[in-house]
């Protein structure tokens, strides 16, 4: 895919992409180890919902701060502030997005699995986490495409798990897509950010609203559209920034439109 070269130009020193479904194309450094920083959360996601599959955990038991649930806590619907410390709001109030929910959710599996929370992922991906269920994946782009292919045609979870878990939780909240602002609403499904009608959006204008993913700061994404039937994967070594509010939704309508040929 032809689409994929522009990433030659991007500032960033090292960087590998993938396009995953319909059409199968990989480009750069495709062996190298890049930090996955926020999509480690697509990953632990999964592992999480394939605990409420295996009956140790229930979606809506009660799970970190008073009132919250486990599904508060992988929508960034509980009221946690973005790296822990007292609630901000009640839960279901507003969309904070927070690493310490994520924490918090993965302590909860792995009490109830007396388990390791790492032990568990790993078992679920093959691949290790080294640290935050949050950020901690350190991996290469054939890692990230295991996910990119399990939130197209699941295998781990059941197809039913995979569509409760790209709908929207707790509809109508707002709060700030990170790196881009304020939404109204802010709609995320569990442990993916759906991108609806969103704008501005890290995703190409060319996504369809059903498109769904996570972006980190470490400059690396993974979105998943089904209506096109294709996921796109990138990893890189340059920091989220104004490089990549052009960068990515350029590429991805690049990739939309060469996989529709």
């Amino acid at each position: 895919m032809q689409a994929l070269r522009q990433v030659d130009r991007w500032p960033c020193e090292h960087v590998a992409v993938a396009v995953a479904g319909r059409v199968e194309a990989t480009h750069g450094e495709v062996e190298r180890s890049f930090a996955w920083t926020s999509v480690t959360k697509l990953a632990t996601a999964v592992a999480v919902l394939v605990a409420v599959e295996e009956g140790t955990i229930d979606l809506d038991e009660p799970a970190g701060p008073p009132g919250s649930t486990v599904r508060h806590l992988l929508a960034h619907a509980s009221g946690l502030p973005p790296e822990g410390g007292r609630p901000l709001t009640l839960p279901g109030r507003r969309r904070i997005y927070s690493n310490a929910g994520y924490d918090l959710v993965a302590e909860h599996v792995a009490a109830r699995a007396e388990l390791p929370f790492a032990s568990y992922f790993e078992a679920v991906w093959g691949f290790p986490l080294a640290g935050s269920p949050a950020a901690g994946v350190t991996a290469t782009l054939r890692e990230l495409l295991h996910v990119a292919r399990e939130l197209l045609t699941p295998s781990r979870i059941a197809p039913e798990t995979l569509i409760e878990a790209t709908s929207t939780q707790f509809a109508g909240l707002a709060g700030v897509l990170p790196g881009f602002g304020r939404m109204t609403p802010n709609d995320w499904g569990l442990g993916c950010e759906l991108r609806d009608g969103k704008q501005p959006h890290w995703t190409g204008a060319d996504n369809s609203p059903r498109t769904f993913g996570h972006f980190g700061a470490s400059g690396c994404f993974l979105w998943v559209d089904p209506e096109a039937e294709l996921a796109l994967a990138c990893l890189t070594d340059l920091e989220f920034d104004d490089w990549a509010k052009d960068g990515w939704p350029a590429l991805a309508d690049s990739v939309l439109a060469e996989g529709s040929l």
